[in-house]
């Protein structure tokens, strides 16, 4: 393998385990990026000539170089990815009675580029970088190996592709996928769209957040706001809740939740709201409804770091407007999925927001993404998704 040697000082980030090499941290007279090709694996090399581990690279990408291993001549091959693949489906194994996760959780898993959900017998994957698309028909066959699923679908329709240089697509690798398939969480049941839906079909990471709000609303009114399918709303509806009102901006996705709600309960108990959520709990706020449990989980705000003020209010508005929908003493569980805003920011959106709807705030629960999607302690990056449950007292 061909060496990428690193800059004086750029190896102390990696030594200590992150994942990614920048363009601007490669000696590019010693070891030119334009000689790389796409997805080709390289000893990685210091500025005192010591190797450190092995990547594969991508020239013509911000993030040049993912780091694969610490073992300096092992590349990405069909046996590391047997190795790292087995790993994670056994971590997923002793946590989960039913198969239905994430199955490997790119950096979290120390694959970076790859991510796979797994339904029962069916796979979802994600390729990201040139790296991974380089090695897809030996993921193909690694997973056929272990888990001879029935369907392996590519949702590699992922807005970061073209970054990378990479077309977007989505592919059915082996079998034939459903349009949509049922799954089973903390005893819930839903009907997920595979070849429609958003990213790899359904957003395992709030497995736990679900969980936990789940438990404040036996017998309450609640409001399931930037709803999709309805998962938090659907929790609530199997945990007894007297009504539960989905809000979304796509009729389609209003439509999932209410078929989602009747899988777990009754209909009768579920209303909808559709339109933009921000302008939509407003006109709530205006018509005097209020709500004993309310989750907000909008889609990420912040996407790029020059969009954090803007953001950020947007981030304060939706939550002062829970505040102001939710009864004395009721119940708001905010979640943000927006890796530029860290737990602490949304912490202090939190307090803003009480200050402005003139109420109390008392935190009950922190939540983060479920232990299907692990964080790489090196790499904030890896922990985006955050959540807090609190209390709301008006008087």
């Amino acid at each position: 393998m061909k060496h990428l040697i690193l800059k004086k000082g750029e190896d102390r980030r990696i030594r200590l385990g992150h994942l990614w090499i920048f363009s601007n941290e490669v000696d590019t007279k010693k070891s030119p990026l334009k000689e790389f090709e796409p997805g080709e694996s390289a000893v990685v090399v210091n500025a005192q000539g010591r190797p450190i581990g092995s990547a594969y690279v991508n020239p013509n990408s911000l993030i040049c170089a993912r780091m694969i291993s610490n073992r300096p001549h092992e590349g990405l091959t069909e046996a590391l990815l047997d190795r790292r693949i087995s790993q994670a489906l056994t971590l997923r194994e002793s946590m989960f009675d039913k198969p239905f996760y994430r199955m490997v959780f790119a950096e979290g898993d120390f694959l970076p580029g790859l991510v796979i959900d797994r339904y029962d017998d069916l796979l979802v994957a994600q390729l990201t970088t040139a790296g991974m698309e380089k090695m897809k028909d030996q993921i193909t066959s690694v997973l056929c190996d272990i888990l001879h699923p029935k369907a392996i679908l590519f949702r590699n329709d992922s807005a970061n592709r073209p970054l990378e240089g990479l077309d977007r697509y989505v592919e059915q690798a082996v079998g034939t996928v459903p349009a949509k398939i049922c799954l089973e969480e903390n005893g819930v049941k839903f009907e997920v769209p595979m070849i429609e839906g958003q990213k790899t079909g359904w957003f395992y990471d709030q497995r736990t957040n679900r969980r936990d709000f789940a438990s404040f609303c036996n017998g309450k009114r609640v409001l399931d706001a930037f709803c999709y399918a309805g998962s938090f709303g659907c929790n609530a509806v199997k945990a007894g809740a007297k009504e539960v009102t989905f809000l979304d901006a796509s009729k389609i996705a209003l439509d999932a939740a209410v078929h989602n709600a009747s899988l777990n309960g009754s209909p009768d108990k579920v209303d909808t709201v559709y339109g933009d959520a921000l302008d939509t709990l407003q006109e709530l706020k205006d018509s005097g409804a209020q709500f004993d449990v309310i989750c907000v989980d909008p889609p990420a705000f912040i996407k790029r770091k020059k969009a954090f003020k803007e953001g950020l209010s947007a981030y304060q508005r939706v939550n002062k407007l829970a505040m102001d929908l939710v009864v004395d003493g009721g119940i708001v569980t905010s979640c943000s999925c927006s890796q530029h805003l860290s737990a602490q920011d949304l912490n202090r959106v939190l307090l803003h927001a009480a200050s402005k709807s003139k109420t109390r705030i008392q935190t009950l629960i922190q939540g983060h993404q479920g232990p299907d999607h692990p964080v790489h302690p090196a790499m904030p990056e890896t922990h985006y998704l955050k959540s807090y449950t609190v209390r709301v007292f008006k008087s």
